[in-house]
């Protein structure tokens, strides 16, 4: 019978205790033969020294680890493992009276010897296993170019060398301290600068950029200077940074636009999130969309009683609902297909499954569009928003979230108008029932429908232009998970009726983000494809705003949340004009409905 790799990794370590323990009762007489009464006494514990070091070896996850891989992390482990190991042991031998007296230097001892055996057993593997990387690599594959010195950079090294299918040629790196020395023979050839004299003179095939901690203006210049060189380049994914040491040449992937944000992996306080929705029933409206459906995919993973789905769109409901049963068959998922301005479609979905939380993802958000279809804007985003408004009170759900946006804050646009209202019945309601309403606003999520990303890409395929509205127009972005995860954390967080802005970083140019898009299709602007300035649409701005003038952000907890303070100021006098805005929709009476929308709203155009 084939004794499988970690079977073989738990006998050795065990067995290495055992000698450890005996070793160290030797070493305590000089490694003489020691009294008759020690040595019984020794024998005597040792099962127990094993099965104990065993049982704390496993507590402290030391099989887990490759010995290919084993690092300095891996030696604080068997440290804690040795000194807890010890501790145990001890505390058994002093309070069971049969036991013989052991000399206390043996518990000093012993601890040294079993860290020596593990950690140089562990190294002396690995060393064998990496005997041949202090050999430059002679493969006849791409040769590659490595950006980044550091702990990723000598990862993607190790494994380039493993492959024996490439040529690791050297490295580039800022620090200027770093140039002419070596890493596994390897040397560092010079700086990002330099990239493109280093490409032609190396002949270089292929760049990878190992880079996870670099900023964004950092990685704004690498990518530029490697779509400078005229050479395909690859990227370290961010979230390997801290497991460096364990990469695979299969994880480096395309540069894409979200890489350029810098923007740093969201770490959630999962624990809470969790305990909060633990056996709830959850309602996602516009759960098939962008936003919505990334919403689903995250509570997924939560130990839900069930997740409702709500869309309007039969292809939407289609892909999500393809999509979540094939990844959570065990998950009480359940599909449905209508329209939040549907009064008795919403009574009947209240009452049918009594959802505890809300998540409102559904609205119309294209400003443009918008503009020209003031009614229909009116009716879903505020008349069919009221409605979840107010069976999630009426059936006293714990928790209503709505998804806002940053055009809610001074909205100049239809679409922005009817979000702001959106915000100021959520704040309204609160005031009055025991379900907690919260609001998160947030800016443009990339690659979500309709947004500017995926349009840019498909100019490109279509051989361009490009369109831009204006050279020095910006925008908010944030990547679809980001903005998903925070709006969970700010569920679990707020207590009714806050308005939580997520912090979306620096503002991007929407000219440097469609140059960066072509660079990354791998084209050149301006050769192969150009970029048109067509002029700012209707209810567009140059920038957009996270927050009012009159608004205060606070810290939260979570460094990403931020709390708008005074965020839904004249509130109270917005719940007053729905009836009126339902006569204006029923009447289809859109100028009316505009009068009503500018005295509510009075930045709107």
């Amino acid at each position: 019978m084939r004794i499988s790799s970690k079977t073989k990794v738990i006998i050795h370590d065990v067995s290495a205790s055992g000698a450890a323990w005996v070793l160290a009762l030797y070493a305590r007489f000089n490694f003489e033969h020691p009294p008759e009464v020690f040595l019984k006494s020794c024998l005597f514990v040792l099962p127990i020294v094993m099965v104990v070091q065993g049982i704390v070896f496993n507590l402290f996850k030391l099989y887990r680890g490759q010995w290919r891989f084993a690092s300095l992390q891996d030696l604080v482990g068997v440290g804690g493992a040795a000194v807890l190991g010890t501790l145990a042991i001890h505390t058994i031998v002093s309070f069971v009276s049969m036991f013989q007296p052991t000399p206390r230097s043996v518990f000093i001892l012993y601890p040294l010897f079993l860290i020596f055996f593990l950690g140089s057993s562990r190294l002396v593997f690995r060393m064998w296993k990496d005997r041949d990387l202090g050999i430059a690599s002679i493969g006849h594959g791409e040769r590659i170019l490595i950006i980044g010195a550091g702990i990723a950079g000598e990862a993607v090294l190790r494994e380039i060398k493993r492959s024996r299918e490439y040529t690791a040629v050297g490295f580039v790196d800022d620090d200027l301290d770093l140039f002419k020395s070596r890493i596994h023979s390897i040397p560092v050839l010079g700086t990002v600068a330099q990239i493109s004299d280093l490409v032609t003179k190396h002949n270089v095939d292929l760049i990878i950029i190992a880079v996870p901690s670099a900023s964004s203006s950092e990685m704004q210049r690498v990518v530029d200077a490697c779509g400078d060189s005229g050479k395909n380049f690859r990227i370290l994914p961010k979230f390997l940074d801290s497991g460096a040491d364990q990469v695979r040449l299969e994880s480096v992937r395309e540069v894409s636009v979200d890489d350029l944000l810098g923007r740093d992996k969201v770490q959630l306080d999962w624990e809470t999130v969790r305990a909060g929705l633990l056996a709830k029933t959850v309602l996602v409206t516009g759960g098939g969309g962008s936003v919505g459906v990334e919403l689903c995919r995250q509570l997924a993973d939560l130990e839900l009683k069930r997740l409702i789905v709500f869309d309007n769109s039969e292809l939407n409901l289609y892909q999500a609902e393809r999509e979540i049963k094939a990844k959570y068959p065990k998950l009480d998922c359940i599909f449905l297909l209508g329209d939040i301005r549907d009064a008795e479609a919403i009574e009947f979905l209240f009452e049918q499954y009594h959802p505890s939380h809300v998540y409102h993802a559904a609205a119309y958000k294209h400003v443009p569009i918008l503009e020209n279809y003031l009614r229909e804007a009116v009716s879903n985003n505020i008349l069919g928003t009221n409605l979840i408004i107010d069976a999630a009170a009426r059936f006293e759900c714990e928790t209503f979230v709505l998804i806002s946006t940053d055009k809610a804050v001074k909205p100049s646009s239809i679409m922005g108008a009817t979000k702001r209202i959106a915000e100021l019945l959520c704040a309204h309601k609160n005031t009055q029932v025991s379900t907690n309403f919260i609001t998160v606003r947030f800016g443009n999520v990339l690659g979500s429908t309709g947004s500017v990303v995926p349009l840019f890409r498909a100019q490109i395929e279509d051989g361009g232009p490009v369109t831009v509205t204006h050279p020095d127009a910006r925008r908010y972005f944030m990547t679809v998970s980001e903005a998903s995860q925070l709006i969970l954390e700010a569920s679990t967080t707020g207590s009714g009726g806050e308005v939580f802005v997520l912090d979306m970083g620096e503002p991007v140019n929407i000219r440097y983000l469609a140059e960066q898009v072509i660079r990354l299709s791998g084209k050149t602007l301006d050769r192969d494809i150009r970029i048109e300035y067509i002029g700012l649409r209707p209810g567009e701005k140059l920038d957009e705003e996270l927050f009012h003038s009159d608004e205060e952000l606070s810290r939260t907890k979570h460094e990403k949340l931020l709390l708008s303070v005074n965020a839904v100021k004249g509130a109270e006098t917005v719940g007053q004009e729905i009836a009126r805005l339902k006569d204006l929709v029923r009447r289809y009476d859109e100028p009316a409905i505009h009068v009503l929308l500018k005295k509510i709203i009075p930045t709107l155009q």
